[in-house]
């Protein structure tokens, strides 16, 4: 997937553990670690909304267009 979440970085800047985001967002631990590791494939707006609330970040800080990842994985299919 071209879509990249740079959920760690935001993390690392905040001091904050993804254990501490899951609590905050409602979410269970290891979703948000689907999420943080670019495993997911889709994501509500809805825990968008609440991790950009938690984190006090945009959702463009969160996630990153990466066309070139894109271009690379088609080709080697």
């Amino acid at each position: 997937m071209a879509i990249a979440v740079k959920l760690d970085d935001l993390l690392h800047d905040r001091r904050m553990t993804l254990t501490e985001l899951a609590d905050k967002v409602g979410m269970t631990l290891a979703n948000l670690s689907i999420l943080k590791t670019g495993k997911a494939r889709a994501i509500r707006f809805s825990t968008l909304d609440a991790i950009c609330d938690a984190l006090g970040c945009q959702p463009g800080d969160l996630l990153r267009f990466e066309p070139a990842a894109a271009r690379k994985r088609s080709a080697s299919r």
